[in-house]
């Protein structure tokens, strides 16, 4: 009788382990393709537009970041929108901005990659708007 109230117990464990780790998805956007890349638009443009002496410089890079890496992570092999030229775009611009923050984390965005980054943006945004 013990043997099978630990064999039930295991299983019970096992199950509960397995349903908890499935619930929800870990990352901070919706699954909505559309929805998710103005989210990150918006977070991008917040970290462009900060100023050298913002007091929520870390806070706002940081977000920038986890967005990026989540935003990659969900739609890299998605094929339905690896084709899109809004992700396509958009991938170059996350690229960009990821690149300076892992090779110059307290470096302040140069001037040329704002302006390459914004019309980037705008084309993501305009692309969407197309519905592409």
């Amino acid at each position: 009788m013990k043997r099978y109230w630990s064999r039930l117990l295991a299983l019970v464990l096992v199950v509960s382990i397995g349903l908890m780790g499935c619930s929800g998805s870990p990352d901070s956007l919706t699954g909505d393709y559309r929805q998710d890349t103005l989210a990150v638009v918006n977070i991008m443009r917040q970290a462009l537009n900060l100023s050298g002496d913002s007091p929520d410089k870390a806070a706002v890079q940081a977000e920038a970041r986890q967005k990026i890496t989540d935003f990659s992570a969900r739609y890299q092999r998605v094929n339905s929108v690896s084709g899109l030229s809004s992700f396509t775009t958009m991938r170059t611009a996350l690229n960009a901005l990821a690149g300076h923050y892992s090779s110059y984390p307290n470096r302040p965005i140069p001037e040329k990659l704002k302006n390459r980054l914004d019309k980037e943006l705008n084309q993501v945004e305009a692309a969407l708007k197309r519905g592409g």
